[in-house]
């Protein structure tokens, strides 16, 4: 399964390399797991709703979580990260969007 990462959910794994081993070791785990494992596992993944339907979060810490869907089939699946960074009801408080790529 390819990887995709947004731009922001990219700067958020680059700040977890500069900050906060742990929670970047945590964000690997969890996308390992979500490649194999996409909808059940560790983390606690629940699928979201409104505005992010479609997209599913994996808890990272009680603040952090891991947000993202599965696109395509067979050969040609992708798991797109949109944040791996807060939790989505902080995007808000935080200045950052709250929707979801289409």
């Amino acid at each position: 399964m390819t990887l995709v990462w947004s731009d922001h959910a990219w700067d958020d794994y680059l700040h977890g390399q500069a900050a906060d081993r742990t929670t970047l070791q945590r964000i690997t785990v969890l996308i390992g797991e979500a490649r194999r494992h996409p909808f059940q596992g560790i983390g606690k993944p629940e699928p979201l709703k409104g505005h992010l339907k479609g997209w599913w979060s994996r808890r990272m810490t009680g603040e952090h979580r891991l947000v993202y869907r599965v696109a395509g089939q067979g050969p040609d699946r992708a798991l797109e990260i949109l944040h791996c960074r807060w939790h989505y009801d902080a995007w808000h408080v935080r200045g950052l969007r709250g929707r979801a790529p289409n």
